[in-house]
């Protein structure tokens, strides 16, 4: 016989933990009989012959219920983040763009991360063709993956029940909905994380070394999505496994080593590559000021985000108060521009995390449980402190990241404190964490108070009678417990769902999104606002910024805003009516300081300034059939400063565009000197103007605004409706 520490029983009802078991015998897996085993769909049906009958088919239906939740109205957000569906269109055109995560086919620039989170759209993309299925799909099956990964760790040491609520909180937080129907890196990252906190809970079991080693893969793999963000629960996973293991520390030491191996091969393999890789003959690294991925990974895309201090950035964040990315502090992920986006059960998930910890504190130090806890209740809180006090660039659909975590730590609390019931202690914690999140989403609901105005009541009171229901009657009979802890879920999850169904409602696009009804998310004096829900308003609650009126040069419409960057203010500013130039689309008026990016009530951003730095253009037919001629002479049919003003005219031609000065137009690529060659060349044939001289940021010394000043000085101005171009193969007359 062997033996293993606080194994989970199998039996029963399926709602217990049994997870605080002293150590009991395991017996050796049965030699073959040499029966035949059942058709493979009858055993995917049935699950486990120990589980409960209803077990598997509950999981199952979970899973399909997210799919279908996540797949409806999924076109409705279009290419979504133009940005990276630029790169992702470029990787599905040219191998040497998939591996280095372009943004056009000709490989003039990268996006301003690694290139993981893009692989699966591009190969999507290869197969099925440019679309926004193709590209929004494989995001909606990682956000399944998580769902499911999320589950069998709950289940395998509690119960079927408990994996479920866990799956439920999860699919249910709005963020989640987001962000696992959109482009960005976010849903790889999410996935990934999970299963690192799976895998180590795993290795927990027995000390087995491949847990640990899949573990380190799985975080390597997650840094190639998001860089140093994959490393934010590296503390707690090993503070854990080195305190908890069943081996010797010796062992362990070595176990731990051996992940970290892992980590930085499967994290390592493609950094090496890259900067190794000549310069001249890769595409520039976005982000970065000096062409180098470990420069952008330690600076931009790392340290910064913590200190604020990010070069080729739009800006600083809060240090300690309000900056341009909203107010640090404990109380961040609770406040006006957060918590509607994730906070719904955060109060609730502490409390049970807390309960957790008590619950299993006589056992050994061994005990697998107790380490569940510690692990993904690690990894929650390590999450949330660093984004509550980064002074950096930080946007609400961030907190995806949390939405794992905390699923798993309320589905493992309400597992064991439901098994221990009968006792006092059990029983009210149970009713406060329901009192918690009821209470808690009252105060989110009134902060939008003319979305469903009387849920809040409901939830309210639902939650007051389960728990009432949790304290007194469910310490006599089973069914009523039942009853009461149903109720207690429902009125628990009723805030989250509402938000989650609004999301799904409408298309998100842009660069910042967020989640819930308009209103949600109010952002405090920075980028992140909504401006008509497609663009970048943002001001300080209780500011006034005036109608943002941009006319954007592009023939494109740029979203207004009241209350900071309404028609390009800045953070605080009165925003005012500007003009570029050529004519294009007044943005209508947008929500006061409230962050997001949707499609809908401001349309898309235009080509330059703020406008074209966060959402992209609007390109009209005149214009796409004047790109499309001959483009098939030219590696780039145009240039454009800024990523996501290129990447509407890449998507709209299926042609490569030059981002000039990558996603903010602040990088120093292509210098003066390299666009002149490539213009001598023959390899562009437009240059669209923004009329906004050089990008977000953009200074007279600037190379975006070097490039722009002799494209204008130079080349025949061509104008299309009511957008303009330079043809750079024409001289400018006299």
């Amino acid at each position: 016989m062997t033996t293993q520490t606080d194994r989970p029983a199998r039996q029963g009802s399926g709602w217990g933990p049994a997870a605080t078991a002293p150590e009991v015998p395991v017996a050796p897996p049965a030699p073959d009989s040499g029966e035949p085993q059942q058709p493979f769909v009858r055993r995917l049906w049935r699950g486990r012959p120990e589980d409960p009958r209803w077990a598997r088919p509950a999981f199952l239906s979970l899973l399909a219920a997210t799919l279908l939740l996540y797949l409806y109205n999924l076109s409705a957000s279009g290419y979504a983040n133009s940005f990276y569906s630029a790169a992702v269109q470029a990787g599905s055109q040219s191998w040497k763009a998939f591996f280095f995560g372009s943004l056009d086919a000709g490989n003039a620039i990268t996006v301003d991360k690694p290139p993981a989170s893009l692989w699966p759209m591009a190969l999507a993309v290869r197969l099925f063709g440019l679309s926004s299925w193709a590209i929004l799909a494989p995001e909606v099956l990682m956000g399944v993956g998580t769902v499911a990964v999320v589950y069998a760790s709950v289940r395998r040491r509690f119960s079927p029940a408990a994996g479920l609520i866990a799956g439920a909180v999860l699919a249910l937080t709005p963020v989640a909905a987001l962000m696992f129907r959109f482009n960005n890196p976010d849903a790889m990252l999410a996935l990934l994380m999970a299963l690192a906190c799976y895998s180590v809970v795993r290795a927990l079991e027995d000390g087995r070394t491949k847990w640990l080693l899949w573990a380190g893969v799985a975080i390597g793999f997650a840094f190639l999505a998001k860089t140093l963000q994959a490393f934010l629960i590296l503390p707690p996973l090993a503070i854990v496994y080195a305190v908890c293991a069943p081996v010797s520390v010796r062992k362990r030491l070595g176990q731990l080593a051996a992940a970290t191996g892992a980590l930085v091969v499967s994290g390592g393999w493609w950094v090496a590559i890259v900067e190794l890789w000549p310069a001249s003959s890769r595409p520039y690294i976005g982000g970065s000021q000096n062409n180098s991925f470990l420069e952008l990974t330690f600076g931009y895309n790392g340290f910064g985000r913590l200190s604020g201090d990010e070069t080729g950035s739009v800006g600083g964040g809060g240090g300690g108060g309000t900056g341009m990315w909203g107010a640090t502090g404990w109380d961040r992920m609770f406040n006006s521009e957060i918590g509607g986006q994730i906070s719904w059960l955060l109060p609730a998930a502490l409390i049970l995390l807390a309960a957790g910890l008590v619950a299993t504190r006589k056992l050994t130090r061994t005990s697998v449980t107790r380490g569940a806890f510690l692990v993904w209740g690690g990894s929650l809180l390590m999450t949330m402190v660093v984004f509550s006090y980064m002074a950096g660039i930080f946007h609400q659909y961030y907190t995806v990241a949390l939405a794992p975590y905390m699923a798993a730590v309320i589905g493992m609390g309400a597992g064991i404190l439901w098994e221990k019931r009968a006792e006092l202690w059990a029983s009210i914690t149970l009713a406060v964490s329901v009192v918690a999140a009821a209470a808690w989403s009252y105060v989110l609901l009134n902060r939008t108070s003319d979305y469903l105005p009387w849920l809040k009541y409901l939830i309210l009171i639902g939650g007051l009678v389960a728990a009432l229901g949790l304290i007194f009657a469910g310490r006599v009979k089973r069914q009523l417990a039942l009853a009461a802890a149903s109720l207690g879920l429902v009125a628990s999850l009723a805030g989250p769902t509402a938000y989650t169904l609004s999301t799904l409602q409408e298309g998100h696009t842009g660069s910042i999104v967020t989640a819930g009804p308009a209103g949600a998310s109010m952002m405090g004096g920075g980028p992140g606002g909504r401006g008509g829900r497609g663009g970048f308003g943002g001001g300080t609650p209780g500011q006034q910024g005036r109608q943002g009126q941009q006319q954007n040069g592009n023939g494109t419409t740029q979203g207004g805003g009241t209350g900071g960057f309404p028609g390009g203010g800045m953070p605080g500013q009165q925003g005012q009516n500007q003009q570029n130039g050529n004519g294009g689309t007044q943005g209508q008026q947008g929500q006061r300081g409230v962050p997001g990016g949707r499609t809908g009530d401001g349309g898309g951003m235009g080509g330059g300034g703020v406008g074209g730095l966060l959402n992209g253009a609007s390109v009209t037919a005149e214009a796409k059939k004047l790109l499309e001629t001959d483009a098939s002479k030219y590696t780039w049919v145009a240039a454009a400063i800024g990523a996501q003003n290129a990447a509407s005219y890449q998507l709209s031609t299926g042609d490569p565009v030059m981002a000039i000065g990558g996603f903010n137009g602040t990088d120093p690529s292509p210098t003066l000197a390299q666009f002149k060659k490539y213009v001598a060349d023959g390899k562009v044939h437009y240059f669209i103007s923004s009329g906004s001289g050089g990008g977000m940021g953009g200074s007279s010394s600037g190379t975006s605004s070097q490039i722009t000043s002799w494209v204008e000085a130079n080349f025949k101005k061509v104008t299309v409706g009511s957008a303009t171009f330079y043809d750079l193969t024409q001289k400018a007359s006299g």
